[in-house]
């Protein structure tokens, strides 16, 4: 369905995507996996036809730059970013976006119901909540029912709750058979959508793996997402090592690999080296293991 081969794009002379290449079968969903400025964004960009390229991109058989047209018209995205017209209903959104995708005829209240959000068709769009913006931007990537998905860190900005009943909605949405890409720096997340892991450093993917043996090899304690200031990361990475642990850098901040003994002890170490934890998240690999292998067996 999405097949990328040799893929580079150059920022000046700098390789934001390097000689990238992925296979993805129809049905398939692959998650993109790396820190913030390793290339993720930049090659979802790609896959839309949004920047120039060296190599190829095809999806459906449509070449994504010179075929740019018919290749999106396969494509719903939703980005991490949203903009809409906060004075529209969420009604007329629906039929707005319809037309600017050629859509003839689209039952509006069917597209809210699809995500939820059949009880607010006539608020405007600036009365929804951060979670339902996000359900009405996937009402919107879904309109003509395309058959690949595309998501950008589309859970950054929501909350627990909101983040939760989104990956809900969407691992709903993906065991319908329809093609998903997507980028995100949350470990739960892909255990619950991802059939496979492409993992990107520095532009360049070094490595593809199903995702059950990517959630096992990060670790069967749990982790903790710490979310730090750009300014202060590799200070607390160089600390947390001294400290015992393993961390690696990720979205907003820094993964803390734990036992259950350890859960303090990487707040204790910051503490000491003046570091101040923004906010963070304890995921159970455990729990997101499980995800993993259950979504595999069904799947195969």
């Amino acid at each position: 369905m999405i097949t990328i081969q040799n893929v580079t794009m150059k920022f000046g002379r700098t390789a934001a995507v390097a000689d990238a290449s992925l296979d993805l079968a129809a049905g398939d969903s692959l998650a993109l996996w790396g820190t913030n400025g390793a290339g993720k964004t930049t090659l979802i960009r790609c896959v839309l036809g949004l920047l120039r390229y060296q190599g190829t991109i095809t999806i459906a058989g449509y070449d994504a730059w010179r075929d740019g047209k018919a290749a999106r018209l396969q494509v719903g995205y939703v980005p991490q970013e949203l903009s809409f017209y906060d004075d529209l209903g969420v009604g007329e959104a629906i039929a707005y976006f319809s037309r600017l995708k050629g859509l003839s005829r689209v039952g509006v209240a069917e597209a809210l119901d699809n995500v939820g959000l059949a009880d607010h068709a006539r608020k405007r769009v600036r009365e929804l909540s951060g979670g339902m913006k996000q359900r009405l931007a996937l009402a919107i990537a879904l309109l003509g029912d395309p058959p690949v998905l595309v998501l950008d860190e589309v859970t950054a900005s929501l909350d627990a709750v909101g983040r939760e009943e989104f990956v809900a909605l969407l691992e709903r949405l993906s065991g319908s058979g329809r093609t998903m890409l997507f980028a995100s720096h949350r470990i739960e997340e892909v255990a619950a959508l991802a059939r496979r892991v492409a993992v990107i450093e520095k532009g360049r993917i070094t490595g593809v793996e199903p995702c059950s043996q990517f959630v096992a090899k990060l670790g069967r304690g749990a982790v903790l997402h710490l979310h730090l200031a750009p300014r202060v990361r590799e200070r607390a990475l160089a600390s947390l090592r001294q400290g015992g642990f393993a961390p690696s850098l990720n979205g907003v901040g820094v993964l803390v690999p734990v036992t259950p003994e350890q859960k303090a002890a990487p707040f204790r170490v910051l503490a000491e080296a003046r570091i101040q934890v923004d906010d963070f998240e304890l995921v159970s690999f455990a729990h997101a293991a499980v995800m993993a292998a259950n979504r595999e067996e069904a799947r195969s």
